[in-house]
C-alpha cells in the first residue's frame, strides 16, 4: 500500500472517533442533563487525547516523507496538503495541554450557561482565567512552530493563509465608512411605520415554521435534524448534521432567521465531497468560507424581497397579525438598530459587534492585555462603535458569546470575512443564475447548484484565495460587501 493511502486510511480511522466527539459534544449543549456535566466532561477529555495520539503517531511523519515523493493526481497532492497542515497543528502540542484545555473548556462553559443570566461576572471570571492561561500557552507553542504571532498562530487554525495584519487593513476601512452608514440607514428607517412583534408565539408553531423554511432551503432531514439550545449553532457531522435555534414566546425574529443561518451552515456540510469524506481535503475550507454559507442564507437571501414573501406566507399559517404582512415583514427583518447583542443584531451593525471582539482577544493572546480587562474594554469599544455602554452589564456584554468560554480564540473575523465573501458571491452568481427569479418561485436549486458547483463540492481541495478567485475572478474584494449594504439599505 502506498505512503499517501496509509496516510488517508488513517484519517479516516481518526474521523470516526471525531464524529462521535462531535455528537457528544451537542449532546451536552442540547439534550444532557446539567448533571451529567463533570462525567462527560471527563469522558469528551479522554477522547480528545485518544484523537490527538492518533493524529501525532511517529509513523506518520515517516509517511508524509514517502508520499511526498509518490506520484499524484491533482486532487490527491491536494489532500495530501491538508493532511499534513492538520498533522502539523497537532504534532506541535503535548498530550497534557490538550486534555488539560478540553477540561478547562468544558466546565468553563457549562457554569457559563448559568453565570450568564445571574451577570456573574466573578463567577465566570474564575473558570475563565484558566481557559485564557491554557490558549495563551497553546499559542505561544503554535506561534514558536510556525514563526507568526500568537494570535496569527491561532487564526490560522480558522483562517489558513490569513493574518491580523491583512484583517487590520480589511477591518480599519469598514471602520472608516460603517458608522456613518449605520447612522444614515437608522435616520432614514426613523420616518418608517413598523409593526413590531407583540404577541405570544409558542415555541411548537416557532419550530413548526422552522422546519417548513428549512424545506424551503432544501435542507436534507435523512442526514440531519433541529434541536434546541442556550446558544444556537450548527454540529455533528457532514452525513448527520445537527442545528439548533432557541426560542423566545415574545418574539419569533431571532429564532426564525437563526434557523436560516444553521441551515446555510448544514447545507455546505451536507455538500462537501462525499469521495473525500474522513479526510481534512472533504471538510469545510476554513470558518471564513463556512460563515459564507450561513450568511449567504441568512443576509444574501434571507433578507431579498422574494423570500421574505414566502416567510410571511409560512408564518400566516402558524400565527395571525398584521405584523406578518409581507412589507412589514420585510421592515423586521431590514431594521437597523444599535443594540448589545452580537447573534440578533442587524446585517448593517453585525460588523462593530465582530470587530470589537476580534480587536480584543487580538490584544488578549498577544499578551498585551489582561482578561480582567476584557469589560471595561468591551465598555469602551461598545461606546465608541456603537454608542452603547455594558458597564456593569456583563450578561449583554463581554459574557455573551460562548466561543471564548472553551479557547476558540481566532474565530471572531470568521463572521465579517464570511459576510464579504458572501456578498462577493452572490455578485458572481448573479452573472449565471437569475437568482430573484429562483427565490420567487420557491424552487431555490439554481442557488444551491451554483453554491454546490463552486463551494460545497471543492471541500478543502483548494486554498481559500484560490476557491474564492476561481468562484468570482478575484480574490476577496470587501467593495462588493459595502456596495451590497448601500444598495439594500440606502
Amino acid at each position: 500500500m502506498s505512503a499517501y493511502k496509509k496516510l488517508v486510511e488513517h484519517s479516516q480511522k481518526t474521523s470516526h472517533y471525531q464524529h462521535l466527539a462531535a455528537i457528544c459534544g451537542w449532546d451536552q449543549a442540547s439534550m444532557m442533563p446539567s448533571g451529567g456535566n463533570e462525567a462527560r466532561s471527563q469522558a469528551m477529555a479522554e477522547l480528545s487525547v485518544h484523537i490527538h495520539n492518533l493524529m501525532t503517531q511517529p509513523q506518520l511523519g515517516e509517511w508524509f516523507e514517502q508520499a511526498e515523493q509518490e506520484n499524484l493526481t491533482i486532487q490527491e497532492s491536494a489532500s495530501l496538503r491538508e493532511l499534513k497542515r492538520q498533522w502539523q497543528q497537532a504534532n506541535v502540542l503535548p498530550e497534557d495541554l490538550v486534555q488539560a484545555k478540553s477540561l478547562a473548556g468544558s466546565k468553563c462553559e457549562h457554569a457559563w450557561r448559568t453565570q450568564r443570566g445571574k451577570n456573574d461576572w466573578i463567577g465566570f471570571e474564575k473558570n475563565w482565567a484558566e481557559v485564557v492561561r491554557l490558549s495563551q500557552e497553546e499559542a505561544l507553542i503554535r506561534a514558536e512552530a510556525a514563526g507568526t504571532s500568537p494570535y496569527d498562530a491561532m487564526l490560522s487554525l480558522y483562517e489558513p493563509g490569513t493574518t491580523s495584519e491583512s484583517l487590520d487593513v480589511v477591518f480599519n476601512d469598514v471602520k472608516a465608512w460603517l458608522p456613518s452608514l449605520i447612522d444614515q440607514v437608522i435616520e432614514k428607517q426613523s420616518s418608517e411605520s413598523i409593526i413590531l412583534p407583540q404577541s405570544h408565539y409558542p415555541r411548537e408553531k416557532q419550530k413548526a415554521l422552522g422546519l417548513e423554511v428549512m424545506k424551503l432551503l432544501q435542507f436534507d432531514f435523512e442526514h440531519g435534524r433541529l434541536d434546541e439550545s442556550v446558544h444556537p449553532f450548527c454540529g455533528g457531522v457532514p452525513s448527520d448534521v445537527r442545528i439548533t435555534t432557541r426560542y423566545d414566546e415574545s418574539e419569533f425574529v431571532q429564532s426564525l432567521m437563526g434557523i436560516v443561518h444553521e441551515t446555510g451552515h448544514a447545507r455546505y456540510e451536507q455538500g462537501l465531497p462525499k469521495n473525500l469524506a474522513g479526510t481534512p481535503a472533504g471538510e469545510a475550507r476554513s470558518m471564513g468560507i463556512h460563515e459564507s454559507q450561513s450568511l449567504f442564507f441568512e443576509m444574501q437571501v434571507g433578507r431579498s424581497d422574494g423570500f421574505i414573501k414566502h416567510l410571511a406566507n409560512l408564518a400566516g399559517q402558524q400565527f395571525s397579525g398584521d405584523e406578518f404582512a409581507p412589507e412589514n415583514f420585510k421592515k423586521i427583518y431590514t431594521r437597523v438598530k444599535k443594540d448589545f447583542i452580537r447573534v440578533d443584531a442587524d446585517e448593517l451593525t453585525y460588523p462593530a459587534h465582530v470587530i470589537l471582539r476580534y480587536e480584543i482577544e487580538r490584544d488578549l493572546i498577544n499578551g498585551k492585555i489582561k482578561h480582567t480587562d476584557v469589560p471595561e474594554l468591551w465598555d469602551a469599544k461598545m461606546q465608541e462603535y456603537l454608542g452603547l455602554s455594558t458597564q456593569g452589564n456583563f450578561t449583554n456584554g463581554c459574557m455573551q458569546d460562548i466561543h471564548w468560554t472553551d479557547g476558540a480564540f481566532g474565530y471572531f473575523p470568521s463572521y465579517t470575512l464570511g459576510a464579504m465573501y458572501a456578498a462577493q458571491f452572490m455578485a458572481a452568481m448573479k452573472q449565471t443564475v437569475n437568482v430573484e427569479s429562483a427565490i420567487q418561485s420557491g424552487d431555490l436549486s439554481p442557488i444551491f447548484n451554483w453554491l454546490g458547483d463552486n463551494i460545497w463540492s471543492k471541500g478543502s481541495l483548494l486554498t481559500t484565495d484560490e476557491l474564492v478567485k476561481q468562484a468570482t475572478g478575484d480574490v476577496l474584494n470587501a467593495q462588493f460587501f459595502q456596495e451590497h449594504l448601500r444598495s439594500r439599505y440606502l
